[in-house]
């Protein structure tokens, strides 16, 4: 593909590994051709590189595909998905989930990415419902602007949420931004 095609999110290949466009700068200098600036992650270990092309270079984009999977346990430092379709289970690396991990609870439905038959993403519906399983005491006073405390989640994942949030609440949480929506139901 031309490199005047890339955009943020595009996945390419480098040297034979994938990588996503995490950021695409187009710079044109007073003389000369026009620049292309990337910053790319590694797709398969997590690490970053920052590329520079000229505007005539080609790149290889990646063929991806995407699974639609059942998350299953965690093993050692392996996460289990099932295929819904074939049944056959993908293993995915902590490093490769990344903070997504704090999100996935026993028979969430999500995408899974693969790159020929290797899984190395997983998308994450919008919102997720999780138990609050430890939160800190408040003392009600009297304030002008809204009192949040931190919670732990079910997960191990700590956010902020109002003072009326108790220990096994159920909340409803943002996947992109990691922050509270609203509380689903109470404890009895």
């Amino acid at each position: 593909m031309d490199i005047s095609d890339v955009r943020k999110n595009t996945k390419l290949i480098i040297d034979g590994i994938p990588y996503n466009v995490d950021s695409a700068e187009f710079v044109k200098p007073g003389k000369g051709r026009a620049l292309y600036r990337f910053k790319l992650k590694n797709l398969l270990d997590g690490s970053t590189l920052d590329r520079t092309y000229h505007s005539a270079d080609k790149v290889e984009e990646a063929k991806i595909t995407v699974l639609e999977s059942q998350y299953l346990y965690k093993e050692m430092e392996h996460y289990i998905f099932m295929d819904n379709k074939t049944f056959e289970q993908l293993l995915i690396t902590e490093k490769q989930l990344g903070d997504k991990k704090y999100f996935l609870k026993e028979g969430i439905i999500v995408t899974v990415q693969m790159m020929g038959d290797k899984p190395f993403d997983v998308a994450l519906p919008t919102f997720v419902e999780l138990e609050v399983v430890k939160s800190a005491v408040t003392t009600k006073t009297d304030t002008i602007t809204a009192q949040n405390k931190p919670v732990v989640l079910e997960t191990g994942f700590t956010l902020e949420v109002p003072t009326f949030v108790k220990e096994g609440d159920i909340i409803k949480v943002d996947t992109r931004t990691g922050t509270y929506v609203e509380r689903i139901s109470t404890r009895k």
